[in-house]
């Protein structure tokens, strides 16, 4: 399924890359596309929402739908 998620804080690479293993380390398979200009990321993945943005929320960053 696929979800977007506003994500706060991403200011570089190494927050994207920071937001990228959160969800893959919760997720291996899923699919992560970041656009940090519009604080969007969008996941292609089988985990509820909840758990992406609690796994996010764990590296520090604020999330919402």
């Amino acid at each position: 399924m696929n979800q977007t998620l506003t994500v706060q804080g991403m200011t570089c690479g190494h927050c994207e890359k920071a937001v990228t293993t959160a969800i893959k380390t919760l997720d291996p398979k899923a699919e992560v596309k970041i656009d940090r200009s519009q604080n969007r990321v969008e996941v292609q993945s089988e985990q509820p929402f909840e758990a992406l943005a609690a796994a996010i929320r764990e590296e520090g960053y604020a999330v919402a739908a």
